[in-house]
C-alpha cells in the first residue's frame, strides 16, 4: 500500500484487509509518503499493534515508488495492490489467489466501484462507472471474465514483476495501465475478475475533479509517446472532442461578431456536445436523485474536458 494524507481513511482499510478472511500467511506493507496529516504516526501504530502489518519509507511520496519498495520489503510470491483509502470486500484475497492459480495470468484484478455519499459524488459515481462518461473498459463498467488490457488496482505474480522490472517510477500517474502493458508484452496475461469489486470514493469538488482527470489525460498521452500502438479510438475521442469544441465555439463567436456567417456554423459543437450531454443525463442520471442529475452534465464536461486538454498538453519533459 503506497500511502501519503491518507489519515481519514488508514486505519479502516487495513483493518478491512486484515479482517478479509484469507486462510494463508498474510502482511501488509505500508510504504509512508511524506504526508500534511498524521498519516505516518496511524502507520507506525499500525504496526505496532499487528506483527503482520510493516512500515517502510517512500521519500518521494510517488505512487510507483512506493510501490516498488514495498514489493522489495514484502515476503510472499502474491502481492495484492491496495490504495490507502480503499477498502477491500471480504474474501477479496482468496477470490484473486484462486483465479491466478486457475487461469495461470500474471495479474488479476476486478471492478472500481465509485460510491458517493454526496450528491456531487454521487453524479461523479455514476459518470465514472459509465460508457459515456469514462469509456467502456471493463474495470470501470463492468463485463465477462476474461484477459484483458488493464484491471482496477491488481494482484500479482511476484516472479512476472521481478522479471519486468516492477513499477517504471517514471510514470507518476497510468504507471498501471504501463505495467499491465508489458506484462501482455511479455506472453503474459492480465485477468479480468468481475467478482472483485473494490469501494472507491470519488473526488467531492468539480476543481479537484478537474485536476484528476487533467492529470490522468497528460499520463496517458505519455503512455501514447512511450508506445505509440496503444493509441485507439477510445484514447483519442476526448481530445478531438476539445479541439472541435474549441475551434467550433471560436469560429461561432467571429461569425457573430462580424466575421463571415457561415463561421457561425461552428456553434453546432458546442450547441450538439450539450444535447448529448442532456441525452446522456436522461438516460443514465434516472435513478439519481434530483441534486445528483442536476450535477451529472457538468461532472461528465468536466471528465471529457479536463482529461482531453491534458492529453493534448501532454507532460512537460526535462530538458537536458
Amino acid at each position: 500500500m503506497p500511502v501519503r494524507d491518507e489519515e481519514p481513511y488508514l486505519a479502516d482499510s487495513v483493518a478491512r484487509i486484515l479482517a478479509d478472511g484469507y486462510a494463508g500467511d498474510l502482511e501488509i506493507v505500508l510504504a509512508v509518503g511524506p504526508s500534511q496529516d498524521r498519516t505516518a504516526q496511524i502507520a507506525d501504530e499500525l504496526a505496532a499493534a499487528d506483527p503482520r502489518v510493516v512500515v517502510v519509507a517512500n521519500p518521494t511520496g510517488r505512487t510507483p515508488a512506493g510501490l516498488n519498495a514495498a514489493i522489495a520489503a514484502s515476503q510472499h510470491d502474491v502481492l495484492v495492490r491496495v490504495d490507502g483509502h480503499g477498502f477491500l470486500p471480504p474474501r477479496y484475497i482468496e477470490t484473486a489467489v484462486e483465479a491466478l492459480a486457475r487461469t495461470g495470468a500474471a495479474n488479476v484484478g476486478g471492478v472500481m466501484v465509485p460510491e458517493g455519499v454526496t450528491p456531487f459524488e454521487q453524479a461523479v459515481a455514476r459518470a465514472m462507472s459509465s460508457r459515456v462518461g469514462i469509456g467502456g473498459a471493463p474495470f470501470h463498467v463492468g463485463g465477462e471474465a476474461g484477459p484483458a488490457d488493464s484491471v482496477y488496482l491488481g494482484v500479482f505474480r511476484r516472479d512476472v514483476l521481478e522479471r519486468l522490472g516492477g513499477f517504471d517510477e517514471h510514470f507518476t500517474r497510468a504507471q498501471d495501465w504501463e505495467l499491465n502493458h508489458r506484462i501482455r508484452s511479455a506472453g503474459e496475461t492480465v485477468w479480468f475478475e468481475p467478482s472483485m469489486r473494490v469501494a472507491y470514493r470519488p473526488r467531492s469538488g468539480l476543481r479537484a475533479l478537474a485536476k484528476q482527470f487533467h492529470g490522468s489525460g497528460r499520463w496517458r498521452r505519455e503512455v501514447v509517446r512511450t508506445y505509440p500502438d496503444t493509441a485507439s479510438v477510445r484514447y483519442l475521442a476526448a481530445p478531438v472532442a476539445v479541439l472541435g469544441l474549441g475551434v467550433g465555439t471560436a469560429a461561432g463567436v467571429v461569425g457573430l461578431v462580424g466575421g463571415p456567417a457561415w463561421l457561425r456554423l461552428g456553434l453546432l459543437a458546442p450547441a450538439g456536445y450539450a444535447a448529448i450531454l442532456g441525452v446522456a443525463t436522461v438516460s443514465e442520471g434516472r435513478s439519481l436523485d434530483a441534486r445528483a442529475r442536476a450535477w451529472f452534465p457538468a461532472v461528465v464536461a468536466t471528465m471529457h474536458v479536463s482529461w482531453g486538454a491534458g492529453f493534448l498538453a501532454g507532460v512537460r519533459r526535462e530538458r537536458g
